[in-house]
């Protein structure tokens, strides 16, 4: 029989786990580094060092209405569908598995995004028909070829600029904003996208 989460209130299938696997959510009172999980945090941030502070329940209610989620998950789909798309291009068997690896970080990107912000995707929006994904490779593409001589550090630092940017783009809107939810959120995303950077920056020096 289909329920509903009893956090968000979406409708879900038979035996279906949803919000309520989230026990504790804590963020780092330095870097802003939101963690959800199921026991609550000991030590210091693993990103910068700093105290962390668990975060009691926020309802967020429709998540979408926030700008910065919005954002989030805008960016979070065209670089999903950039590497998804960039993978069925590739020419060599390397470009095709740092691709695929890309892609997948970009799937768990938005399955994080969805579990900490209660952002839940329609299926059609994560799987495009084929006119519709030719019509975003003729726009995500502009200007960028994926050819036998694209090396595997150029293709990290296509996605490194592309991290960058996102948080470059929330720090901007923090900075702009007053004290409040808004710019607790776009604070918590901008250090979300810092990981991702460092995460990039330490793989483009192994292979380099």
């Amino acid at each position: 029989m289909p329920s509903s989460c009893p956090k968000c209130r979406r409708v879900l299938e038979e035996d279906e786990i949803c919000c309520a696997q989230v026990r504790y959510t804590w963020r780092c009172k330095s870097c802003f580094k939101l963690t959800s999980g199921f026991a609550i945090p000991y030590g210091k941030c693993f990103m910068c060092g700093g105290e962390l502070e668990v975060i009691p329940g926020r309802d967020l209610g429709d998540s979408m209405r926030f700008r910065a989620i919005r954002d989030a998950v805008q960016f979070e789909l065209n670089s999903f569908h950039f590497y998804k798309l960039a993978r069925d291009k590739a020419r060599t068997p390397e470009q095709r598995a740092v691709l695929e690896r890309l892609y997948e970080a970009e799937l768990d990107h938005l399955h994080e995004l969805e579990e900490k912000y209660h952002a839940h995707l329609d299926r059609e929006v994560v799987e495009l028909s084929a006119d519709e994904e030719n019509l975003l490779s003729n726009w995500l593409f502009r200007g960028i070829r994926v050819s036998e001589d694209t090396g595997i550090a150029d293709l990290y630092q296509a996605a490194l600029e592309m991290e960058r940017r996102t948080r470059d783009h929330f720090r901007k809107l923090a900075r702009e904003l007053p004290a409040g939810l808004e710019k607790d959120l776009c604070e918590e995303l901008a250090a979300e996208e810092e990981e991702h950077v460092a995460l990039l920056e330490g793989e483009l020096e192994e292979i380099s």
